[in-house]
């Protein structure tokens, strides 16, 4: 029996891609989508690209290029992208036995017991039924184990023998042809291997996936450790590193945002890490996981060198641990407190969830209060809020603390429509 083969699938920037399902309009235009606060370029199309606009290159420094290019700046919506990811999953998901979604644009997937299927063909109907059914265009890479899944990826997305087909498989490629490519794979654009790890290859002499695939395993593991040596047997087609159907329980959630303009106002600070509190519960109680700890952060901006600068941080201690929104409010607000100093101009904040563990599973008190006494009707109050902000939009039902203005939020001035997870974001056909 044939050993299992692995195809990573990717979708081309991602992004780009969701926005132009809902605005044709921006097909074959430079575009580019920002970081928060409109700041610097996140995604780009092959066209902006073209021009030389680098990613993480500041918004401002290609405003007049792209206007001259008939080109687009759009700020980052998250929701669409997020709810976009799902549906193209979901439409990955019916190709194979096994799924592994790596990140939000990208999934492996695991053919074992597929000897007699031409996987190359396979491929090809995954990728039109995904344009077909969520307007997406993805490139999907084949081998023999997820290393190689990933660089036959970057073929089919990069490589002029595939750009147009999308597709590389590299069982149909004779040995030859596959060292061919390899030597043109830089090693730093292996997966898991980086620049940093790349400049000290280099340094041995190995600047190519085809010179890191032909070392002594036992060199790599020596001077790099067991990590680049698994990289190293993967890229000779020994898999090493397993699909993860489900993935490893979260050590920690964080929801931080720079705002929208340095904030002074002690005000602004609580309604912001509330808000935050509150983003970090829903997704704790989607992991289905309660926390023992919550910290709070606070920062200036770092850029501002002539500003007096102030990053503090507080913990406060979640017993029994919870999953409630509220109690979470309540502890960001004591962290707050503990730590909040006037007199700076705060550019962030943040709240970071610690000592994760199973909702099920977490110890009560020997003495409980009346707080604990009433956690099921607050267990299911806390399931009809997240109903209601999944069907309605996050926001919709939010607690008094998170405020209503909320001038400090993040700017977006060049913001796209929620297109799918929001009523009155809907297109109209006319």
């Amino acid at each position: 029996m044939t050993p299992p083969r692995y195809a990573l699938v990717d979708g081309n920037n991602f992004y780009v891609s969701c926005e132009r399902v809902f605005a044709p309009r921006l097909e074959g235009r430079p575009v580019i989508v920002l970081s928060n606060n409109d700041g610097c370029a996140v995604a780009r199309s092959e066209e902006a690209k073209a021009l030389g606009i680098r990613m993480g290159q500041p918004g401002f420094e290609v405003r007049g290029l792209l206007q001259r290019a008939n080109g687009v700046m759009l700020s980052s919506n998250y929701s669409l992208y997020a709810d976009m990811s799902r549906r193209m999953m979901a439409v990955i998901a019916g190709f194979a036995p096994e799924q592994e979604i790596y990140s939000i644009d990208e999934c492996f997937l695991r053919f074992a017991g597929f000897d007699h299927w031409d996987l190359e063909a396979h491929a090809r109907r995954l990728r039109k039924q995904v344009r077909q059914w969520t307007g997406l265009p993805v490139g999907v890479g084949i081998g023999p184990t997820k290393t190689l899944a990933k660089l036959a990826n970057r073929l089919a997305k990069k490589h002029p023998d595939y750009r147009s087909i999308g597709v590389c498989s590299l069982d149909a490629l004779a040995p030859s042809q596959q060292e061919g490519y390899f030597a043109e794979v830089a090693v730093e654009d292996i997966w898991g291997v980086g620049s940093r790890w790349g400049a000290k290859l280099r340094a041995l002499g190995i600047a190519s996936a085809l010179e890191l695939k032909q070392a002594e395993p036992s060199l790599i593991r020596r001077r790099f450790g067991v990590v680049m040596e698994r990289t190293l047997r993967e890229l000779n087609g020994l898999a090493c590193l397993s699909l993860e159907a489900a993935p490893p329980p979260k050590q920690q959630i964080i929801a931080s945002r720079s705002f929208g303009q340095l904030v002074t106002d002690r005000t602004a600070i609580l309604e912001a890490t509330a808000t935050y509190a509150a983003m970090a519960g829903e997704r704790l109680r989607r992991e289905r996981q309660a926390s023992g700890a919550l910290q709070v952060f606070l920062g200036t901006n770092p850029f501002l060198s002539k500003e007096p600068q102030y990053h503090p941080a507080a913990l406060v201690p979640l017993s029994p641990p919870t999953d409630d929104t509220a109690r979470l409010i309540r502890a960001a607000k004591a962290g707050v407190a503990a730590i909040w100093r006037a007199g700076f101009r705060y550019k962030k904040a943040g709240v970071m969830l610690l000592e994760l563990a199973p909702a099920d599973q977490r110890q009560g008190l020997l003495f409980a209060g009346p707080e604990e006494d009433h956690a099921e009707r607050r267990s299911r109050l806390m399931e009809v809020v997240d109903g209601l902000n999944a069907r309605m939009g996050r926001g919709a039902v939010r607690f008094a603390a998170e405020g209503l203005e909320q001038a400090w939020r993040m700017r977006r001035d060049k913001l796209t429509p929620a297109y799918t997870t929001g009523w009155a974001s809907l297109p109209v056909a006319s």
